[in-house]
């Protein structure tokens, strides 16, 4: 079977450069990789063209044998130097693949002094409904991780410097030959930093951060409701090596409300009245977030009645306009009663012909007696 140009396998030019030569190998390599297609022979002899195609293009004296006699000047020498068995050592085709390899499984490629962001917070805040609803600025104390003063998050002495890692030399990845691959892995001494401390700063024992206390002012917006949250930019944690700190974000919860409960935007409240006046009709005064309302109870208003109060709930953060307060009517039983009281009712009770004036009371017993089949 006859073989493809190498040019044509990798899509350049026959006077590409080195770079676009290895960009182009990457590009099919990571397209093609065996462990991206598992199973596809078809991407698995692409995998193989391109590398075959790579090993003579990379190589120097392997090109200039190849643009001068085609496949016959270096038949027989692709896989032998810049192969996956001894060429790991310098360059070319190793350094292509290492590249690949670590993208392919997350390893990065083995860069220098690697920054870091550093780590976002989170704070619970507990506030009041009222505050909530009309909004507030509060302070908050949290603990966190800055970079350190003295070594000005170097990790080292003040005057002293970080070394380069004698393991790694600096790429912060060891290479490990394992029969037909080489898998980089994080260096074991510098835990991938590519640098080593001799002489550790004192204050932060190496670490280039220490752990401080700060208190911030933190403005709540109108509306908020538990679990929304206010991102704080760039105070939370300390990045490493420089890296950009991470942010805080306040986590709103609700304390528990005396009198309302709070369901989007809409309040509720139970509103205690008297039979008398669920009986009769009459008016009542109702709280508000904002006061005080009047509400007129019709005669003969039944425990459960819902009496709905517009504009008088909360305007969301994202809302165009204020809930409702619904107000939940619940007649409440005379307690300690005196005897004229008592004969009071009594003469009611007995002047009461009974559906006229229990209607519901006697529409559940007819419910009963049809159950039974009475």
């Amino acid at each position: 079977m006859s073989k493809r140009d190498y040019y044509e396998v990798l899509g350049v030019p026959r006077n590409a450069s080195d770079d676009e030569i290895k960009k182009a190998y990457r590009k099919l390599a990571m397209k093609h990789h065996p462990d991206r297609n598992p199973g596809d022979k078809g991407a698995e002899e692409k995998f193989k063209e391109a590398k075959l195609a790579y090993e003579v293009l990379c190589d120097p004296d392997k090109r200039a044998a190849y643009d001068q006699f085609g496949h016959a000047g270096v038949d027989g020498q692709a896989g032998m130097g810049g192969g996956f068995g001894g060429g790991f050592g310098g360059g070319g085709f190793s350094d292509a693949f290492s590249d690949i390899f670590g993208d392919i499984f997350g390893g990065g490629g083995g860069r220098r002094d690697r920054v870091y962001r550093g780590a976002d917070l989170r704070y619970n805040l507990e506030i009041a409904l009222e505050e909530a609803a009309r909004g507030t600025e509060t302070k908050i104390r949290i603990p966190t991780l800055e970079t350190c003063g003295s070594c000005h998050g170097s990790g080292a002495k003040p005057g002293t410097s970080p070394t380069t890692c004698a393991t790694c030399g600096g790429h912060g990845q060891v290479r490990i030959q394992q029969g037909f691959f080489s898998v980089q892995q994080t260096c074991p001494r510098c835990g991938g930093s590519g640098k080593t401390i001799a002489d550790p700063c004192p204050a932060c024992h190496g670490e280039g951060r220490v752990k401080k206390h700060k208190t911030l002012s933190v403005k709540i917006p109108a509306g908020v409701d538990s679990g929304d949250r206010i991102r704080l930019g760039g105070e939370g944690e300390a990045g490493v090596n420089g890296g950009p700190p991470g942010d805080l974000y306040v986590v709103i919860h609700l304390k528990e409300h005396a009198v309302f409960k709070r369901n989007g935007d809409d309040l509720h409240c139970e509103m205690p009245i008297s039979f008398a006046t669920a009986a009769l009709g009459g008016e009542v005064e109702i709280p508000t977030l904002e006061g005080h309302a009047k509400i007129k109870i019709p005669p003969e208003t039944q425990t459960g009645k819902v009496f709905r109060l517009r504009g008088k709930g909360i305007k969301g953060v994202r809302s165009h306009a204020p809930g409702d307060l619904l107000c939940h009517i619940q007649i409440e039983t005379p307690v300690n009663l005196s005897e004229r009281q008592r004969e009071l009712l009594r003469e009611f009770e007995s002047l009461s012909p009974g559906r006229n004036n229990n209607p519901r009371a006697q529409s559940f017993m007819d419910k009963v007696k049809a159950f039974f089949g009475q």
